[in-house]
């Protein structure tokens, strides 16, 4: 345990932003495997109307620095490209 306030108060911080950043990525990670699922399962239309919800999710997370811009770009493009591949 830390001694001095400065630590005490860094290890707060610390653990608040840790707790943020773990709610976010848990939303978006929930976001995409529900999206995938409905895929998989040939729900195309269910999927296309959730995938802004997962866009924003992901724009989200990106945007705070939880994962960066290219990742988010490319989880989007590979749900695109799984359900257009879903969808034949």
């Amino acid at each position: 345990m830390p001694i001095k306030q400065s630590a005490k108060k860094y290890l707060r911080a610390s653990r608040k932003r840790a707790a943020q950043n773990a709610k976010i990525k848990k939303t978006f990670k929930e976001a995409v495997k529900k999206i995938s699922d409905l895929a998989k399962a040939g729900k195309i239309e269910d999927a296309k109307k959730m995938f802004p919800s997962v866009q924003k999710a992901l724009d989200k997370a990106a945007k705070v620095g939880v994962i960066t811009k290219n990742t988010a770009a490319r989880k989007k493009s590979r749900l695109v490209k799984m359900m257009k591949k879903a969808g034949k």
